[in-house]
């Protein structure tokens, strides 16, 4: 049985603006094991890159951590670190537990600095002696395919897919056990998407990282490497399942019409097309009663309009929050 080394329990996130309140994340569950990718999927605005400030404790106002719990193992024992400060959490756990590669990663590094000045101030951080991080960074350079001499470059001399490289190698310098990656290949084209997927996966295998929490709304790509795929929709999980029993049969109607409007390689899906998910996703600031997905769900019942369905293991390792498998759990 594998060690959970990341849990989730019940989180709430809100943007609390002047007047109003952004619902981004709300109450969600799951947890991430240990030699494991967690695909998170989803349309735009569904939460997925809040919930990944949320996992990393990255509260920065209007972001509001509003209730739960983020539990991470560190150093061989589970630390709550949602009830930490980020000031806190970002000197105990960033980059030596836990990292992040942010959407827009390599659009994110200053252009009048060096790369080598990133490490320094991370070996700073982290009271770290600067001339063995740097060998370090040499070192990881190689091994995501840089060459060291690009340490002493500026971001804007390195092309779109270095930079990207350079970014996950100056995250991972610390062997953290967790890896986020917020929509890592979203700016790349397929060439440069298919290096970036084979260097993330090359760490996890030779120990680098432990786990990895890969949010992106291209399915084609997690389907690649992901082990467990989470299906996000308006702040919330609608499904959460293993990669091969979600691509075989989706059970949530939203899941379903994601799929569908995905034109993937197998023959079935290309004799039968894709299809438009109807309508928009609903307004975050006042969601829907029920299921928020009961405006454009096609398999909507009343009880859908009225009440907030659970999500609840249906089939052995399958979650799903729908009241069209509720029935099969009572």
């Amino acid at each position: 049985m594998k060690e959970v080394l990341l849990a989730v329990e019940n989180v709430r996130a809100y943007y609390e603006l002047e007047k109003i309140c952004v619902k981004a994340v709300d109450g969600v569950s799951f947890e991430i094991f240990e030699d494991e990718v967690v695909g998170v999927v989803g349309e735009s605005g569904c939460g997925k890159t809040t919930l990944s400030n949320v996992v990393f404790m990255n509260i920065v106002k209007p972001l509001k951590f509003v209730d739960g719990r983020v539990v991470l193992k560190a150093n061989g024992k589970y630390e709550e670190i949602s009830s930490m400060n980020r000031e806190e959490v970002r000197k105990r756990f960033w980059g030596k537990e836990i990292t992040i590669i942010p959407q827009s990663a390599m659009n994110a590094l200053m252009p009048t600095i060096k790369m080598e000045s990133y490490v320094k101030h991370l070996a700073q951080s982290h009271e770290i002696d600067v001339e063995e991080l740097l060998d370090k960074a040499k070192k990881r350079f190689e091994e995501v395919g840089l060459k060291p001499m690009w340490l002493k470059r500026y971001p804007f001399e390195l092309s779109g897919g270095m930079r990207q490289r350079a970014v996950i190698a100056i995250a991972t310098i610390l062997n953290p056990s967790l890896l986020i990656a917020d929509e890592p290949t979203s700016a790349l084209d397929v060439v440069n998407q298919k290096v970036f997927l084979k260097v993330l996966m090359q760490m996890k295998k030779q120990g680098i990282v432990k786990s990895i929490m890969f949010i992106t709304h291209d399915i084609a790509t997690v389907r690649q490497i992901a082990d467990r795929m989470i299906i996000m929709y308006a702040g919330k999980i609608v499904e959460f399942s293993k990669m091969e029993d979600i691509l075989k049969k989706p059970l949530h109607p939203y899941a379903q019409v994601l799929f569908n409007s995905v034109l993937t390689p197998e023959p079935e899906v290309k004799k039968r097309g894709i299809t438009v998910i109807p309508g928009a996703p609903p307004n975050l600031i006042n969601p829907p009663s029920g299921c928020r997905f009961h405006p454009r769900c096609p398999k909507v019942m009343e009880i859908c309009k009225a009440d907030e369905p659970p999500l609840r293991e249906v089939e052995p390792g399958r979650k799903v929050a729908c009241w069209l498998y509720m029935e099969e759990v009572v």
